[in-house]
């Protein structure tokens, strides 16, 4: 379960960052995450050996984290969205105040 979770979290991260990446950089993650090809078969249309297959996919991943973790865009959406279904739901008059409040401060 954790390996797709993982996918869904890369798969945000590529949404939010993928325009960052060069374009070999995007045919790699677009292979293995999207058309979900194995490493043989990406090394096999890439020309490359699996390892460099694998090298590239692990640089992907690592420079989409490292843009999240400087720029925080999916974990201020993810912190958002959450908010917004706290206050959809029924609360107390001060209870959203306070979410509402933490929602100002999320922006």
């Amino acid at each position: 379960m954790e390996h797709i979770d993982e996918k869904i979290k890369y798969n945000k991260l590529y949404d939010i960052y993928g325009s960052l990446l060069t374009d070999k950089q995007k045919a790699y993650f677009t292979y293995y995450y999207f058309d979900d090809y194995s490493l043989a078969e990406i090394a096999k249309i890439m020309d490359v050996s699996r390892n460099a297959v694998h090298e590239q996919l692990k640089t992907v991943v690592e420079a989409l984290i490292y843009y999240e973790e400087k720029l925080q865009i999916l974990t201020k959406k993810e912190k958002r969205q959450s908010l917004y279904k706290q206050v959809s739901s029924e609360l107390k008059k001060s209870e959203l105040m306070n979410l509402l409040k933490e929602l100002e401060k999320a922006e």
